[in-house]
């Protein structure tokens, strides 16, 4: 099933859980993500379908190759026929109807969009790419096409949240540093992160004060794919396009 959420601006919004595909255990139902060991054809038709529902061309959507970076693509278009996907965690566009997809199975999906400017932004922010910047790349990437951070509404996704999110203390000191909104500690009471928490800390600093969380985490939801729960288990999606 995928939620859908339209802003009155006429961007708009979506995330999907695990149930509505095709494929099969460990991967059920609604794996989006190619590179983690699911049959190629259950993910095409999981992604066809998905696009379906939401009134997309499947061959109209932009997915990366996630490597928990912060580099950025400009995109106008799917990457052609036997291009490699280039190693990015954000891309931007200025291609209204063309759709952003970004997986996570943990991570915060970041869905950005500034709708007078007309340009739409989706980044994939796990621990390492929240601590070496990626969604600031993206916004700066944004307003390198006309966007203006008070004008982005910005939209994260189901990822797992500080109560559940356990590391080492010296790494949760490390990411501290950085950004000091992401030390958590879980409902177990040892050290964590909160990578959502210090992604909504940088989107404020930059000035998009237009944002919404989803509360679900999805180490807790069983309708969600979790790679620190599960291990071997999909991907989930988000989506931003301009209609």
């Amino acid at each position: 099933m995928i939620g859908q959420r339209g802003h009155a601006s006429g961007a708009h919004f979506a995330f999907t859980d695990r149930w509505g595909g095709v494929s099969a255990a460990p991967y059920e139902e609604l794996n989006l993500g190619g590179a983690v060991g699911d049959d190629p054809e259950a993910v095409r038709t999981n992604r066809e379908s998905a696009a379906k529902s939401l009134g997309l061309e499947a061959g109209r959507v932009v997915w990366m190759n996630q490597v928990h970076g912060a580099d950025v693509a400009v995109v106008d278009g799917p990457w052609g026929m036997g291009v490699p996907v280039p190693e990015v965690d954000a891309i931007v566009t200025r291609e209204r109807g063309l759709a952003l997809a970004v997986l996570t199975a943990d991570c915060t999906p970041v869905l950005l969009a500034d709708p007078v400017a007309g340009v739409v932004g989706a980044a994939h922010a796990g621990r390492p790419g929240m601590v070496t910047g990626i969604v600031p790349a993206a916004v700066r990437a944004m307003v390198g096409l006309g966007a203006e951070p008070s004008r982005i509404v910005a939209r994260t996704g189901p990822a797992v949240c500080g109560r559940c999110y356990e590391v080492p203390e010296t790494m949760r000191a490390e990411v501290a540093a950085v950004e000091p909104a992401a030390h958590a500690e879980t409902s177990w009471g040892t050290p964590a992160v909160d990578v959502t928490a210090g992604v909504h800390a940088q989107l404020d600093r930059l000035g998009v004060h237009d944002r919404e969380q989803s509360p679900v985490c999805t180490r807790e939801s069983k309708d969600h794919f979790s790679y620190r729960r599960d291990r071997t288990t999909g991907r989930l999606a988000g989506y931003v396009w301009l209609g």
